[in-house]
């Protein structure tokens, strides 16, 4: 049988799929250049049977049907993002045992070495396709489909596998939760090596059978200006482009401000995820786009598990209730569930949520527990509502008794007038246990001690949540997802 997505695609035919800057493209070409790349990968054989292909594609038309024509083909999609550096890269082609590389010409030079060194098949998308179709396999539902690489808080990363079956799951949960529809049309401004910008943006837009509309690198004016035109139903995004969104709206004219504002009224959803929401961002993009921005939770091993409500009351701070075809519960350290208003680590269960960690299985089978996936996040439910606390490892810091979450503490900094941006961790200390550090971003020209930067978190903050190290930086460290990177703002206090 064909997969349900490609069966879905045939239906929408002649309608619009992806808009990028390399043109506008239909559901069936896209049907037409995945079988191509298919017929491609097959060379006379009858079906790639899980073969791991990578590809490193810039956002855009080559990388959807690329994509597709390793699912036709029998393969597993491994993308691999643009902007990692040879080492990172060689580490995921090698790990997921790829068998065959893919990529645009641009990325040649990184990518044909590998390719000689490990002996792999390798694929320019500029190169012609076979123009005869052949027949493609069946796939069925249940076999593995994607690889995407998530770093733990220790060690390399990981390779979560999804099946076509998993993905299914975590489309349809999304599709109705946030209603979406063929009449929709999304900006795609996310990673595409990261579940965010794949289930949810993407493979979302094209089950529903919706235009995508496919920016190659994040840029803000172009984003607003896309925003202006004013056809756009759905917008998600991460804190940090909504952070650079609206630096460019405060430096816009009063007329350029009109209409980036209208554009937004025009919207029926924003989204924000893959990261914490800063309260003041929510309330200043509120201020400018007219949104209350819909916060949800996920992780690339189950997709998405909570969201706020579509048409109901959202809450500042808080990620909603569980998807449909989720369910989620909070349990204590000896695995008991915590009453409401008790913090416990959320775990999860349902069709959405991975097959495994590729090769890896005393991984996986640490991470479950029942048949539940133990996430290793702290959660409390507040009203009806989740509260995300953080990762339990790096999130939550043990200072002198007490456990304090890294993340409250942020939410009540971000409030000082000095500080633009900040990261609180725990770092190792004989006295403490650990010791709560703040990495602090200030604002242009201005400058804080340790002495009166402490009486100010003093009158917000139990005394023992305060921190007793500060270090100011330029920037925070992040990764591709604008993520702050924990590990390494330690070891900027290892280092200090």
């Amino acid at each position: 049988m064909n997969l349900p997505l490609i069966t879905r695609a045939e239906a929408h035919n002649k309608k619009t799929a992806i808009i990028a800057d390399t043109g506008v493209f239909t559901y069936q070409d896209l049907l037409q250049a995945s079988g191509q790349i298919a017929a491609n990968l097959l060379q006379n054989t009858a079906d790639l049977q899980e073969q791991r292909v990578a590809f490193l594609i810039p956002s855009g038309f080559e990388y959807v049907a690329t994509q597709w024509g390793i699912w036709r083909a029998g393969g597993i999609a491994v993308p691999l993002c643009i902007s990692h550096p040879r080492p990172e890269l060689e580490y995921v082609i090698t790990n997921s045992g790829a068998s065959i590389l893919i990529t645009h010409p641009q990325f040649e030079e990184i990518l044909h070495p590998i390719a000689i060194e490990h002996n792999l098949r390798f694929i320019l998308t500029s190169e012609t396709l076979p123009d005869h179709l052949v027949s493609l396999p069946e796939i069925d539902i249940n076999r593995r489909a994607l690889i995407l690489y998530t770093s733990g808080t220790t060690g390399k990363p990981k390779g979560v596998v999804t099946t076509h079956q998993n993905i299914q799951a975590q489309v349809t949960s999304l599709i109705t939760a946030w209603e979406w529809k063929s009449s929709d049309r999304i900006l795609h401004v996310l990673p595409l090596h990261h579940i965010h910008g794949i289930i949810n943006v993407l493979t979302c837009a094209l089950w529903a059978g919706a235009e995508c509309y496919m920016l190659s690198k994040f840029d803000a004016e172009v984003v607003w200006n896309c925003i202006c035109e004013g056809d756009l139903t759905l917008f998600m995004a991460v804190p940090t482009i909504y952070v650079k969104l609206i630096a460019a709206w405060e430096n816009a004219t009063a007329e350029r401000q009109q209409s980036m504002t209208a554009g937004c009224k025009k919207m029926r959803l924003m989204v924000s995820g893959s990261a914490a929401l800063p309260v003041q961002v929510l309330e200043k993009w509120q201020t400018i786009s007219g949104h209350f921005l819909l916060e949800r939770y996920g992780m690339t091993e189950i997709g998405m598990a909570l969201s706020n409500s579509l048409h109901g009351q959202r809450y500042a701070g808080y990620v909603g209730q569980p998807l449909p075809q989720v369910e989620v519960k909070l349990v204590d350290e000896s695995g008991e569930l915590v009453p409401s208003g008790t913090p416990g680590e959320i775990q999860v269960k349902s069709p959405g949520v991975f097959l495994e960690y590729w090769q890896n299985p005393e991984a996986t089978a640490k991470t479950f527990k029942d048949g539940w996936f133990c996430t290793g996040d702290l959660a409390v439910v507040e009203n009806g509502n989740y509260r995300i606390l953080g990762r339990m490892s790096v999130d939550i810091i043990k200072t002198g008794g007490y456990k304090v979450s890294a993340l409250e503490i942020e939410e009540a900094l971000r409030n000082h007038p000095d500080i633009q941006e900040c990261a609180v961790v725990g770092v190792a200390d004989p006295e403490w246990g650990e010791r709560v550090c703040a990495a602090l971003v200030l604002h242009p020209q201005r400058q804080l001690t340790l002495e009166s930067f402490r009486s100010w978190a003093k009158e917000q903050l139990a005394v023992y949540k305060v921190p007793t190290k500060i270090l100011t930086v330029a920037e925070l460290p992040r990764n591709a997802m604008g993520k702050v990177t924990k590990p390494a703002v330690v070891e900027l206090f290892r280092a200090d």
